[in-house]
């Protein structure tokens, strides 16, 4: 299972509309990330800077770079955009955060 992490940044007083708004997440989207093999998907908010921090797990083979494409993919983000900084296209600005430690047991 591949693990990636990474970093968005939440607008002002958007956070209780940002958590509404995944708290009733549409269903045709939850079936796309786990059709493209994301298994295991966290999203977590610090709440000083508005930086929201992302654990995606996803299975080997996976098709999760063929997402942006989806029309419901685009949809979400043009739903999402007013919340978050964004790329011309809608997409969430994405700041890739490497893995500096690990403990397993």
């Amino acid at each position: 299972m591949e693990e990636i992490a990474f970093a968005m940044q939440l607008m002002p007083g958007m956070e209780a509309e940002y958590q509404r708004r995944h708290d009733a997440i549409w269903p045709e989207l939850s079936e796309a990330l786990g059709a493209a093999g994301i298994r295991d998907y966290a999203i977590y908010l610090h709440q000083e800077s508005r930086l929201l921090f992302a654990v995606q797990k996803r299975l080997p083979g996976h098709t999760a770079h063929d997402l942006p494409s989806l029309p419901i993919m685009q949809k979400w983000w043009a739903y999402m955009a007013d919340l978050m900084e964004t790329n011309p296209d809608n997409s969430p600005v994405v700041m890739p955060l490497p893995c500096v430690f690990r403990l397993m047991s």
